[in-house]
């Protein structure tokens, strides 16, 4: 009778295949928190003394900035390069990080004068949910969801969302909504 040889990958497959469920089997227990063996009678799945973690830092407030107006309107922070969805009773109902074009809008009251809901953006990218305010800027997302840094050889006025924000500013911001500019 002949004996086959095993091939060494084989062998070491095999070992790398086993090695790996019991890593899976050891971290789906320890997550569980409980030992091997079970509990005990009477003992508890909890830890008996807390763990001693700092604390995850929190996430920075975005609050809508001082003297950006009263009612329901979009605010844009040029200085903070960040947008404001406010609600008529003067709380944010979203707000997000957008990247501006090469032409900044001059502080003060704009309000939507024009909406397109495809096209192409004075940088020749596809654009959606363009929301424009003033005489030449406009709220939109790149269809290929990229925000790059505009082309500083390019007068665009094009101020970039990311799509879902996009799609939130295109649902908030209906023709003469009020929006405001600040620094």
């Amino acid at each position: 009778m002949s004996r086959r040889k095993v091939p060494a990958g084989a062998w070491i497959t095999g070992l790398l295949v086993g090695a790996l469920a019991a890593v899976l089997v050891l971290s789906l227990q320890a997550r569980k928190n409980i030992p091997a063996g079970g509990l005990a009678a009477g003992a508890s799945a909890a830890p008996s003394v807390k763990a001693s973690h700092p604390a995850a830092p929190k996430a920075p407030e975005h609050k809508v900035p001082a003297g950006s107006g009263t009612g329901r309107r979009v605010v844009y922070s040029v200085g903070q390069k960040r947008v404001w969805l406010v609600g008529a009773d003067g709380k944010s109902q979203r707000t997000f990080a957008v990247w501006p074009g090469t032409v900044t809008p001059s502080k003060g009251a704009y309000s939507v004068t024009f909406r397109r809901e495809t096209g192409t953006g004075s940088d020749g990218v596809r654009i959606e949910n363009a929301v424009y305010f003033g005489a030449a800027n406009a709220f939109s997302n790149a269809v290929d969801g990229s925000s790059p840094s505009p082309d500083p050889s390019l007068r665009t006025g094009a101020i970039r969302e990311r799509a879902a924000d996009g799609k939130a500013m295109w649902d908030f911001a209906a023709k003469g909504t009020p929006v405001q500019v600040v620094g």
